[in-house]
């Protein structure tokens, strides 16, 4: 699993740094858009301290953040996501925790690190709904277009 663990989260940084370079592209200032972002990140550095046994990250899930900390955020999660990953032997464990607010429940920590890269897709994809609705291009995210970069079959 840690092989894959570290290419799905290499695309997931990826993805979201491709996303922040379409915003800062298209000059986007649209607070909307930044929550969004703003909440995919945070919810990796939230998700990381709970599996690590950390207290709650600094971030706030649903927080408004510039694009200048949501940058430094995509680099910090990349960061700390690595390095957990290349840290550990085996994700195949319970993990029992108290949700956002305050909620027990217990989950194998393979099946939320699935579920922490899948739920960013899903906001990427919200992310590039409200860019069109604003008239902006969003930009491809998709896992397959990662893949194709990585074989060398498209430029990123």
């Amino acid at each position: 699993m840690k092989e894959f663990f570290l290419k799905w989260y290499a695309y997931n940084a990826w993805a979201n740094r491709r996303v922040l370079a379409c915003l800062d592209q298209q000059n986007v200032t649209d607070e909307k858009i930044l929550t969004v972002m703003g909440h995919l990140l945070a919810a990796n550095f939230i998700w990381l301290n709970r599996i690590k046994g950390l207290p709650k990250s600094e971030y706030k899930l649903w927080g408004s953040y510039p694009l200048a900390i949501l940058k430094t955020m995509v680099e910090e999660a990349d960061r700390q996501w690595s390095g957990y990953i290349q840290s550990q032997t085996d994700f195949n464990r319970i993990l029992k925790y108290q949700n956002y607010v305050g909620d027990y429940f217990e989950n194998n920590v393979e099946q939320i690190m699935i579920h922490l890269v899948n739920h960013g897709s899903y906001h990427r994809g919200q992310v590039a709904m409200l860019l069109r609705q604003h008239g902006l291009e969003p930009v491809n995210t998709d896992y397959i277009t990662y893949d194709r970069v990585l074989s060398g079959q498209l430029k990123d």
